[in-house]
């Protein structure tokens, strides 16, 4: 592709500061009124989370490159320090919703996190006893002096530090001391409220054990005291290359995974400077790493709080996804998929169909072998269960488990033992890639031949996640699409050279090429004066080689829509160099996780459904698969569901402005289109979801 002037210009947008611009809009859902108060404050748990990964994954080479005050690079001392500004301004901002907004909303409501000042005499009665009964016994504080070092603090656990007057057992001054805090106990304790009263009064852990301090050094006094969480890098590396057993490799990895690199300190906001310098030096952080918080500092664990309180009022209304509309409960998959292709729209539509399909599969005596990749499956898994019993009952099974599914390494293998201990052919992928692909193939004997029948997705066969995430299942039995996948099985497990492929393109080798070349070719058309058109639909777009064409495209007139709902790199409506893209992110009750890719030529359409983002480690350091959806009527939907939805959304919709900021779609609206906001996912699951 030749590069014109005006893509010379182009200036991608920082992809950190996307990502956390991705959690700002996900922080309005915290600010909403409309919104459940429970689910307000769920939103403000989900925004830690997602700050927890970010420093986990991608902060060490900005810490690293401030430590040595580097100046050149994608990381430099001023890249780390523009990140961390923009980080305090988020966690100030989630802390002024949390304490000046949620909580006097809570207590409104009857629901009170009780301060130790607050409690009544029956409350600190029962603080006192739970403390001693339950907590006192497991709390071990550490008396710092060259016998004993500074203990080793895990990733995101609960410590308290403390200083102290007074001598020791052995007449010695050591003034500081560390508590560690078990992860075994709740965070978040319902105490006895008013005698008769409705009201749902809670402790938090840290504030019982604040309050019982003085009890775990008799003979001392506590003179200043602060709880503390670091924040440790978090990302496994192991070269692959090298190691004999990945398995055992990452199960090394795993044990150490929890004391790696600090990157963050948390402390109270009243913690004083001797305190904040001394774990800072013990941490080697510089200031821009401590954030003092007015609360809880780990807001992830609101969940405690929100699952203890029975008030269905104060949560969103239960949504109960309606069966797949092209299957009939009873009918048999095998035979409705010889009529044809099966799209299911989750979650909307009910991911139990997935599981029914698989179980038909397991229980069908003409099955003969099941193939399926695992990549995220949840922590009980239905999945894991049915695949073992389809060993038992003589199926040859293989599962291709990704064991570097990050954060979910430990799962996987556990999951991969479980299946070899019944005879499944368990095989890891490929060394030095990733499988992210999401498919399952099924093959059956029917008379005198064997016929394929095949799952797709663009998510993970977890039936937790398929509740919450919008996501496109594919069944099928198409003979071209089927023999693809039986050939892609087959490259993973045996690492045999890939054939030509039918329909499906896979990445590393042609997804990448194939999304660039179907890019130029709208781009050539319009330049001839032909129509074209481009809509996509993915969870980032951080890969520059495909910006860089997806600009080129619009300076030849193409018109590009992005549904992008996290980190995108691409500046949108900048004159001269993107006017013809408009990105929009769609933030709303479900997470928003489907690709689908959608290209115009001259009149003539192309859709795609796929696992990969276009990332560069999607398309060039992952097994990940696209493939059409050459049904004149699925496609039609499709189009109507995930992409037109979407781009007419007012209400969840946020809209990127050419200088990377975003703004609310509902922003420049007046009149009747201001009052009535259209959501696409409501609009959505009233279309699906269960009338009964």
């Amino acid at each position: 592709m030749n590069q014109s002037l005006s893509s010379l210009r182009l200036s991608f947008l920082d992809r950190d500061h996307s990502i956390l611009a991705f959690n700002e809009r996900v922080m309005d859902w915290a600010r909403r009124s409309e919104v459940p108060l429970l689910e307000r404050l769920r939103y403000l748990g989900i925004v830690s989370s997602n700050l927890d990964e970010f420093f986990e994954v991608r902060m060490a080479p900005q810490l690293s490159a401030f430590k040595i005050n580097e100046q050149r690079g994608q990381y430099t001392a001023q890249t780390y320090s523009a990140v961390s500004i923009k980080i305090h301004e988020l966690v100030s901002a989630q802390y002024a919703i949390y304490n000046d907004e949620l909580l006097p909303l809570l207590e409104k409501k009857g629901i009170k996190l009780v301060a130790h000042g607050e409690r009544n005499q029956r409350q600190r009665r029962w603080v006192k006893e739970y403390f001693q009964q339950e907590v006192q016994p497991l709390l071990l504080p550490v008396g710092l002096d060259p016998s004993h070092p500074f203990p080793q603090v895990a990733n995101k656990s609960l410590n308290f530090i403390v200083r102290l007057t007074g001598k020791d057992a052995f007449g010695r001054e050591n003034e500081i001391a560390i508590v560690k805090v078990p992860r075994i106990f709740p965070r978040f304790l319902r105490v006895p409220s008013v005698r008769g009263s409705k009201q749902a009064h809670f402790v938090s852990i840290s504030s019982l054990i604040r309050s019982h301090l003085a009890d775990l050094f008799p003979g001392r006094q506590v003179t200043e005291f602060s709880q503390f969480r670091v924040t440790r890098h978090s990302d496994l590396a192991v070269d692959e290359e090298e190691v004999k057993n990945l398995r055992t490799a990452l199960r090394k990895g795993l044990q150490q995974r929890h004391y790696g690199e600090a990157l963050r300190l948390e402390v109270s906001a009243g913690c004083s400077e001797y305190l904040s310098q001394f774990l800072q030096r013990q941490f080697n952080l510089p200031d821009g790493a401590l954030y003092r918080v007015p609360g809880p500092v780990n807001l992830v664990r609101l969940n405690q709080l929100i699952d203890q309180v029975d008030a269905p009022s104060l949560r969103f209304e239960r949504y109960n996804a309606g069966w797949p509309a092209q299957l009939v409960p009873g009918q048999s998959y095998f035979e409705r998929l010889r009529q044809g292709d099966v799209l299911i729209h989750q979650p909307y539509e009910s991911f139990d169909a997935v599981l029914a399909f698989l179980r038909e599969a397991v229980e069908d005596p003409n099955v003969l072998a099941i193939k399926q990749t695992i990549y995220r499956t949840g922590a009980k898994s239905q999945l894991m269960e049915l695949l073992r019993e389809a060993v038992r009952r003589g199926k040859e099974v293989t599962a291709v488990v990704e064991l570097k599914a990050r954060f979910d390494e430990e799962a996987n293998i556990s999951y991969a033992e479980r299946l070899e201990s019944v005879g499944a052919q368990v095989v890891y992928g490929v060394v030095g890639l990733k499988t992210h692909a999401k498919m399952l193939l099924i093959t059956r004997r029917e008379g005198r031949h064997l016929q394929r029948y095949a799952h797709l997705s663009t998510g993970n066969y977890n039936p937790g996640t398929a509740k919450l995430y919008t996501d496109v299942s594919y069944l099928t039995a198409d003979d071209a699409l089927t023999a693809d996948l039986e050939q892609v099985f087959l490259h993973l497990a045996s690492q045999n050279r890939l054939p030509k492929l039918n329909k499906v393109l896979l990445a590393p080798f042609h997804l990448h090429k194939c999304m660039m070349e179907k890019v130029d070719a709208a781009a050539a058309a319009a330049k001839a004066g032909k129509a074209a058109r481009i809509v996509l639909k993915m969870n980032a777009l951080t890969d520059e080689a495909l910006c860089r064409g997806l600009a080129q495209a619009s300076q030849q007139g193409v018109k590009i829509d992005l549904i992008v709902r996290g980190a995108c790199i691409l500046p949108a409506g900048l004159p001269g160099v993107t006017d013809n893209v408009r990105v929009r992110s769609i933030i709303g009750r479900m997470l928003e996780h489907s690709r689908v890719f959608y290209f115009e030529v001259d009149g003539v359409e192309e859709l795609w459904l796929s696992s990969a983002d276009w990332m560069n480690r999607n398309m060039l350091r992952r097994v990940e698969l696209a493939w059409p959806v050459t049904d004149a009527a699925l496609r039609q939907r499709l189009i109507e569901e995930c992409l037109t939805a979407s781009m007419q959304d007012t209400r969840d919709a946020w809209l990127l402005q050419p200088d990377g900021n975003y703004v609310a779609a509902s922003t420049h609206l007046s009149g009747k289109a201001r009052n009535n906001l259209v959501s696409a996912q409501t609009l959505l699951m009233t279309r699906h979801g269960s009338k009964g």
